[in-house]
């Protein structure tokens, strides 16, 4: 199926076919559920891009994740010149930009929405702490919401009044998965000293975000209830992307669902444990969005 894939996407160089797939294995290793997601529900036409826009993702995030604010920027702006340069010549010595540059060519939108990105990682290598919802409202805005349309841009409509309703529905979905991300990662994100709920709420409850107990339950019933209106907002995204798209964004947001479920049913513990969503009901979604997919496939044949 993968060779498939590379030939409906137009990826045909013996180079480009190798680098695509060492990007297909680092995305399975790292984001392995969404990777079959996007394997079992996209087009084949499309999936090569969007490993390749996930890989690049991932790999810019790993580079300005690591030490100190000053070589966290350092390290940004080296990247920064790089993958400038890749899209501008169309070629790179870094498998990963060679990817992003053709992904690029067949997908010119692309080249916005990495320039966003871009911009919006110098917020993401700033920030320490959340001060309150609107400080977190900017934060989606400025480096989450571009993250996510790296991809959700290869799914976006042609016609521009919707594709404006798309990109609102983006940002109401992804500002509900980076409240479940800092929930989920409470723990992890206290010790690196980068806790990503807003410190008003925590001042609010009186919570410890480092000990289990009444007042971080409450905390974490709070957050996890915004983000539950966010998810239900999001509800009509599905219906504004084309037909083949539809399942994958319906399990997108399902499986939110499940995360959201999971941070729930954890609560308070998430001062000392991570959670995730449920195994069997993420594959459960999948199947059901799968056999959605062929049936309709038949239908329209």
């Amino acid at each position: 199926m993968w060779k498939r894939a590379l030939d409906r996407a137009g990826v045909r160089e013996p180079r480009l076919r190798r680098d695509y797939t060492e990007q297909r294995r680092a995305v399975r290793r790292f984001a392995t559920a969404e990777y079959a997601a996007a394997r079992i529900l996209l087009p084949a036409t499309l999936l090569p891009h969007v490993v390749a826009a996930v890989a690049f993702m991932h790999d810019t995030d790993d580079r300005i994740d690591r030490g100190t604010p000053d070589e966290r920027a350092a390290a940004l702006a080296e990247w920064d010149g790089l993958v400038r340069k890749a899209l501008a010549d169309g070629d790179s010595a870094l498998p990963v930009l060679r990817c992003l540059a053709r992904t690029a060519e067949s997908h010119p939108e692309t080249r916005a929405h990495v320039d966003e990105f871009l911009r919006g990682c110098e917020r993401e290598v700033a920030w320490r702490t959340i001060a309150d919802d609107e400080e977190l409202g900017q934060y989606v805005r400025e480096y989450s919401l571009p993250a996510l349309m790296l991809t959700a841009g290869l799914l976006a409509p042609e016609d521009a009044a919707t594709r404006t309703a798309f990109t609102e529905g983006c940002h109401l979905l992804i500002r509900a998965m980076q409240r479940i991300d800092f929930l989920e990662d409470l723990a992890e994100d206290v010790r690196a000293g980068r806790p990503g709920v807003p410190l008003d709420a925590v001042a609010r409850h009186g919570a410890d975000l480092t000990l289990p107990g009444l007042a971080l339950g409450l905390l974490v019933d709070e957050e996890a209830e915004r983000a539950a209106a966010d998810l239900t907002a999001a509800t009509p995204l599905p219906s504004l992307v084309a037909p083949p798209y539809r399942p994958f964004v319906r399990a997108l947001v399902g499986v939110q669902r499940l995360r959201l479920d999971a941070v729930r049913r954890a609560g308070a513990s998430l001062a000392t444990r991570t959670s995730g969503p449920s195994a069997p009901a993420a594959a459960l979604l999948l199947l059901r969005e799968a056999t959605r997919r062929v049936r309709s496939r038949s239908v329209s044949f």
